[in-house]
Protein backbone atom coordinates (compact mmCIF):
# COMPACT_ATOMS: atom_id res chain seq x y z
CA UNK A 1 0.00 0.00 0.00
CA UNK A 2 2.95 2.29 0.87
CA UNK A 3 3.97 2.48 -2.91
CA UNK A 4 0.44 2.39 -4.32
CA UNK A 5 -0.65 5.66 -2.55
CA UNK A 6 0.47 9.36 -1.82
CA UNK A 7 2.01 9.78 1.66
CA UNK A 8 -0.18 13.50 1.55
CA UNK A 9 -3.03 12.11 0.71
CA UNK A 10 -2.69 9.18 2.75
CA UNK A 11 -2.07 11.07 6.32
CA UNK A 12 -4.98 13.86 5.54
CA UNK A 13 -6.73 15.01 8.69
CA UNK A 14 -4.04 12.51 10.68
CA UNK A 15 -0.57 14.31 10.34
CA UNK A 16 -1.28 16.38 7.23
CA UNK A 17 -2.75 19.34 6.43
CA UNK A 18 -4.98 20.35 3.45
CA UNK A 19 -2.65 22.42 0.90
CA UNK A 20 -6.28 24.34 -0.13
CA UNK A 21 -8.55 24.85 2.55
CA UNK A 22 -11.75 26.66 1.94
CA UNK A 23 -15.37 25.62 1.47
CA UNK A 24 -17.69 26.10 -1.61
CA UNK A 25 -21.24 25.21 -1.93
CA UNK A 26 -22.28 26.04 -5.82
CA UNK A 27 -18.81 27.69 -6.70
CA UNK A 28 -17.10 24.80 -5.52
CA UNK A 29 -15.69 23.72 -9.63
CA UNK A 30 -15.15 27.19 -10.27
CA UNK A 31 -12.76 27.76 -6.97
CA UNK A 32 -10.89 24.48 -7.81
CA UNK A 33 -10.03 25.46 -11.87
CA UNK A 34 -9.03 29.41 -10.13
CA UNK A 35 -6.90 27.29 -7.61
CA UNK A 36 -5.39 25.08 -10.18
CA UNK A 37 -4.62 28.16 -12.45
CA UNK A 38 -2.96 30.17 -9.40
CA UNK A 39 -0.77 26.46 -8.80
CA UNK A 40 0.30 26.39 -12.30
CA UNK A 41 0.76 30.36 -12.79
CA UNK A 42 3.42 30.25 -9.15
CA UNK A 43 4.96 26.92 -10.76
CA UNK A 44 5.81 28.80 -13.32
CA UNK A 45 7.13 32.18 -12.22
CA UNK A 46 8.80 30.64 -9.21
CA UNK A 47 10.39 27.69 -11.21
CA UNK A 48 14.20 29.46 -9.96
CA UNK A 49 12.88 30.01 -6.36
CA UNK A 50 12.96 26.82 -4.55
CA UNK A 51 9.28 27.01 -3.35
CA UNK A 52 8.43 23.95 -1.53
CA UNK A 53 4.41 24.18 -1.40
CA UNK A 54 1.85 26.56 -2.13
CA UNK A 55 -1.15 26.73 0.23
CA UNK A 56 -4.61 28.67 -0.75
CA UNK A 57 -7.28 30.07 1.73
CA UNK A 58 -10.47 31.19 1.26
CA UNK A 59 -12.78 32.91 3.08
CA UNK A 60 -15.67 34.74 1.64
CA UNK A 61 -14.33 36.82 -1.56
CA UNK A 62 -10.65 36.71 0.17
CA UNK A 63 -7.47 34.73 -0.96
CA UNK A 64 -4.30 34.13 0.79
CA UNK A 65 -2.14 32.24 -0.82
CA UNK A 66 1.14 31.13 0.88
CA UNK A 67 4.50 30.54 -0.44
CA UNK A 68 6.88 28.57 1.66
CA UNK A 69 10.32 28.67 -0.01
CA UNK A 70 13.89 28.17 0.86
CA UNK A 71 14.50 31.53 -0.96
CA UNK A 72 12.46 34.60 0.04
CA UNK A 73 14.72 36.83 -1.32
CA UNK A 74 13.53 35.90 -4.68
CA UNK A 75 10.27 35.85 -4.38
CA UNK A 76 9.96 38.86 -2.36
CA UNK A 77 12.41 41.02 -4.48
CA UNK A 78 14.26 44.28 -3.80
CA UNK A 79 11.77 46.18 -1.19
CA UNK A 80 8.73 43.63 -2.26
CA UNK A 81 8.88 44.68 -5.76
CA UNK A 82 9.13 40.91 -6.80
CA UNK A 83 6.17 40.03 -4.90
CA UNK A 84 3.94 43.04 -5.71
CA UNK A 85 4.00 42.66 -9.19
CA UNK A 86 3.32 38.77 -8.32
CA UNK A 87 0.60 40.05 -6.44
CA UNK A 88 -0.87 42.02 -9.26
CA UNK A 89 -0.75 39.36 -11.41
CA UNK A 90 -2.50 37.03 -9.23
CA UNK A 91 -5.57 39.56 -8.35
CA UNK A 92 -5.97 39.51 -12.39
CA UNK A 93 -6.25 35.43 -11.79
CA UNK A 94 -8.37 35.27 -9.36
CA UNK A 95 -10.50 38.09 -10.35
CA UNK A 96 -9.97 39.62 -6.88
CA UNK A 97 -7.88 40.70 -3.56
CA UNK A 98 -5.10 38.27 -3.19
CA UNK A 99 -2.71 38.42 -0.17
CA UNK A 100 0.66 36.81 -0.15
CA UNK A 101 2.38 35.45 2.56
CA UNK A 102 5.97 34.10 2.28
CA UNK A 103 7.55 31.40 4.69
CA UNK A 104 10.84 31.04 4.54
CA UNK A 105 12.15 27.32 4.95
CA UNK A 106 15.25 27.29 7.30
CA UNK A 107 16.45 23.77 6.44
CA UNK A 108 15.89 22.75 2.75
CA UNK A 109 17.71 19.74 3.03
CA UNK A 110 14.82 18.32 5.42
CA UNK A 111 11.84 19.11 2.85
CA UNK A 112 11.33 16.38 0.27
CA UNK A 113 10.08 18.62 -2.34
CA UNK A 114 13.30 21.00 -2.16
CA UNK A 115 15.56 18.04 -1.95
CA UNK A 116 13.75 16.34 -5.14
CA UNK A 117 14.18 20.11 -6.91
CA UNK A 118 17.95 19.79 -5.93
CA UNK A 119 18.53 16.29 -7.39
CA UNK A 120 16.66 16.88 -10.62
CA UNK A 121 18.74 20.24 -11.17
CA UNK A 122 21.80 17.92 -10.39
CA UNK A 123 20.60 15.68 -13.01
CA UNK A 124 19.74 18.44 -15.84
CA UNK A 125 23.41 19.33 -15.07
CA UNK A 126 25.00 16.23 -15.73
CA UNK A 127 25.50 14.99 -12.33
CA UNK A 128 26.03 11.31 -11.92
CA UNK A 129 22.55 10.07 -10.15
CA UNK A 130 23.93 7.86 -7.59
CA UNK A 131 26.11 10.74 -6.60
CA UNK A 132 23.42 13.09 -6.17
CA UNK A 133 20.96 11.11 -4.64
CA UNK A 134 23.86 9.88 -1.82
CA UNK A 135 24.71 13.48 -1.05
CA UNK A 136 20.97 14.37 -0.43
CA UNK A 137 21.06 11.45 2.00
CA UNK A 138 23.66 12.24 3.81
CA UNK A 139 22.46 15.69 4.11
CA UNK A 140 18.81 15.07 5.48
CA UNK A 141 20.39 12.38 7.96
CA UNK A 142 23.33 14.71 9.25
CA UNK A 143 20.04 17.46 9.67
CA UNK A 144 18.23 15.22 12.13
CA UNK A 145 16.05 13.24 9.23
CA UNK A 146 15.03 9.84 11.49
CA UNK A 147 14.79 8.46 7.75
CA UNK A 148 14.60 9.00 4.24
CA UNK A 149 14.11 7.19 1.52
CA UNK A 150 15.15 8.87 -2.75
CA UNK A 151 14.16 6.75 -5.97
CA UNK A 152 15.10 7.99 -9.41
CA UNK A 153 13.30 6.08 -12.20
CA UNK A 154 13.90 6.74 -15.68
CA UNK A 155 16.81 6.03 -18.42
CA UNK A 156 19.36 6.55 -15.49
CA UNK A 157 22.97 7.39 -16.86
CA UNK A 158 21.41 7.13 -20.71
CA UNK A 159 20.80 3.33 -20.54
CA UNK A 160 18.47 2.24 -23.16
CA UNK A 161 16.24 0.64 -20.99
CA UNK A 162 14.81 2.68 -18.39
CA UNK A 163 14.83 1.20 -14.64
CA UNK A 164 14.68 2.35 -11.07
CA UNK A 165 16.96 2.64 -8.38
CA UNK A 166 16.49 4.00 -5.06
CA UNK A 167 18.71 4.40 -1.83
CA UNK A 168 17.23 4.24 1.65
CA UNK A 169 19.08 5.41 4.79
CA UNK A 170 17.47 5.10 8.78
CA UNK A 171 13.13 4.13 9.09
CA UNK A 172 10.48 5.28 6.41
CA UNK A 173 7.10 3.51 7.63
CA UNK A 174 4.95 4.28 4.90
CA UNK A 175 2.25 2.22 6.47
CA UNK A 176 1.88 3.48 9.79
CA UNK A 177 -0.27 6.84 9.81
CA UNK A 178 0.89 8.61 12.68
CA UNK A 179 4.15 8.51 10.70
CA UNK A 180 5.04 12.42 10.26
CA UNK A 181 6.10 11.38 6.38
CA UNK A 182 7.11 14.25 3.79
CA UNK A 183 6.83 13.44 0.79
CA UNK A 184 8.28 15.62 -2.78
CA UNK A 185 8.70 14.54 -6.05
CA UNK A 186 10.08 16.35 -8.98
CA UNK A 187 10.96 15.54 -13.03
CA UNK A 188 14.76 15.90 -14.35
CA UNK A 189 14.55 16.93 -18.06
CA UNK A 190 17.44 15.37 -19.17
CA UNK A 191 19.10 15.21 -23.15
CA UNK A 192 18.48 11.41 -22.62
CA UNK A 193 14.74 11.68 -21.25
CA UNK A 194 12.48 12.71 -18.46
CA UNK A 195 13.77 11.14 -15.13
CA UNK A 196 11.80 10.96 -12.40
CA UNK A 197 12.56 11.51 -9.03
CA UNK A 198 10.58 10.92 -5.69
CA UNK A 199 11.75 11.70 -1.82
CA UNK A 200 10.48 9.97 1.61
CA UNK A 201 11.26 11.84 4.49
CA UNK A 202 10.40 10.73 8.22
CA UNK A 203 9.96 13.28 11.17
CA UNK A 204 8.86 10.65 13.79
CA UNK A 205 5.64 9.25 14.88
CA UNK A 206 2.60 12.10 15.73
CA UNK A 207 0.86 11.33 18.72
CA UNK A 208 -2.91 12.18 19.29
CA UNK A 209 -3.05 15.35 20.52
CA UNK A 210 0.37 16.52 19.48
CA UNK A 211 1.31 19.16 16.89
CA UNK A 212 2.60 17.25 13.96
CA UNK A 213 6.61 18.15 13.70
CA UNK A 214 7.91 20.68 10.96
CA UNK A 215 11.61 20.58 11.43
CA UNK A 216 12.83 22.05 7.97
CA UNK A 217 10.46 25.19 9.27
CA UNK A 218 12.28 24.92 12.41
CA UNK A 219 15.56 26.64 14.08
CA UNK A 220 18.67 27.06 11.26
CA UNK A 221 20.87 24.99 9.84
CA UNK A 222 23.35 27.71 9.90
CA UNK A 223 26.43 27.72 12.72
CA UNK A 224 25.76 29.75 15.78
CA UNK A 225 28.90 32.37 15.30
CA UNK A 226 28.83 33.60 18.56
CA UNK A 227 29.25 29.76 20.21
CA UNK A 228 32.12 29.45 17.38
CA UNK A 229 34.06 32.57 18.85
CA UNK A 230 33.44 31.10 22.74
CA UNK A 231 35.04 28.18 21.41
CA UNK A 232 37.81 29.80 20.47
CA UNK A 233 38.16 31.80 22.73
CA UNK A 234 38.13 29.01 25.12
CA UNK A 235 40.91 27.35 23.32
Amino acid sequence: MGQKVSPTGFRLGVTEDWRSRWYSDKDYAKNLENDLAIRKFLDKQLSHAAVARVEIERAGDKIKVIITTSRPGVVIGKKGAEVDALRKKLNQIANGPVSVEVIEVKRPELDANLIAQSVAEQLENRVAFRRAMRKAVQSARKSGAKGIRIQCAGRLGGAEMSRREWYREGRVPLHTLRAKIDYGFATAATTMGSIGIQVWVYHGEVLPGQKAPQPALEGSSRPNRSRRRNDRGNK
